[in-house]
């Protein structure tokens, strides 16, 4: 409940921050066009982007006759949690990882890597298969996707501020809205802090997903132990077709890189996710 609360307050931040920066820089009309057109590319993003990241990371998909122990745990919880079969796709990456995509659960994907599969137990692998189900149950492309459709539009309007600027397209009216120098900074600052909410939101959701996924692989120590490993070998093993603006959907961090996994922080600390997880086993008395 905790975490919902704090990811339905991080889109509330988000939309007050849109609407007040926007009539700063843009006034109402500015606003406007902004949030179109980002709603637009947004939309298209939603509708299509499974698709284009499973093509992005070469994932194959798999038959049960290819992957059947795969297809036996992803069935067994998804009878549990009563949802669709999504499809399921392997990642040609030696970097033990997996994700989810889809727009909810009749439209879903689960991928998993190659290294993955070959690192985890059965119990470790159903631990993180639980984990991705929890994302599509949650619907977070749905509740990230709104995310994006906000934090796009301030950085649009954080451009429109810097071009207006650079053309000397203020009038005098835009002193009353902090000046040029107050206007440069804030089409600077405008989309960092969106962004940072942006990944904020993120964060909770892995929390989110975390929790349903316990629950569903039935033991909370599955997953734990799961995320102990797939940290120390992500960190050694890279995975080169991995971006920042994917990071986020993995269930670990893709990217080896301190400095970017620092920067792009989509994922709260291992060691608080792993402490949360063993503090709800012993809460089972399974721990």
């Amino acid at each position: 409940m905790i975490n919902w609360i704090k990811s339905f307050g991080f889109l509330t931040a988000l939309t007050l921050l849109f609407v007040w920066i926007g009539n700063l820089i843009g006034g109402q009309s500015g606003m406007v066009i902004a949030f179109i057109l980002a709603m637009g590319m947004n939309f298209f993003s939603y509708w299509f982007s499974d698709k284009i990241v499973l093509a992005a990371y070469r994932a194959k998909p798999v038959s049960e006759e290819e992957a059947p122990e795969l297809y036996a745990i992803v069935r067994e919880l998804t009878t549990k949690a009563g949802i669709p079969m999504p499809k399921i796709y392997i990642l040609p990456s030696e970097q033990p990882n997996a994700f989810a995509t889809g727009r909810n659960p009749e439209h879903a994907a689960v991928a998993v890597t190659r290294g993955i599969l070959e690192l985890l137990d059965r119990n470790e692998l159903k631990g993180v298969l639980a984990h991705e189900l929890g994302h599509i149950i949650h619907r977070d492309i749905l509740i990230q996707s709104i995310a994006a459709t906000i934090a796009g539009a301030i950085m649009l309007l954080a451009k429109m501020a810097r071009f207006g600027a650079m053309f000397g397209g203020f009038s005098r009216d835009d002193d009353n809205r902090g000046g040029l120098i107050g206007m440069l900074v804030l089409s600077i600052l405008a989309p960092l802090a969106a962004t940072l909410i942006q990944l904020a939101i993120s964060r909770s959701r892995e929390y989110l997903a975390d929790k349903k996924g316990a629950e569903l692989a039935g033991n909370p120590l599955y997953l734990a132990n799961a995320l102990r490993k797939l940290d120390a070998y992500s960190k050694r093993l890279p995975m080169p077709q991995a971006s920042p603006n994917t990071a986020h959907m993995f269930i670990v961090n893709p990217l080896t890189s301190k400095m970017l996994a620092k920067l792009f922080s989509t994922h709260p600390p291992i060691e608080e996710r792993i402490r949360k997880l063993e503090e709800m086993a012993r809460n089972m008395g399974q721990y």
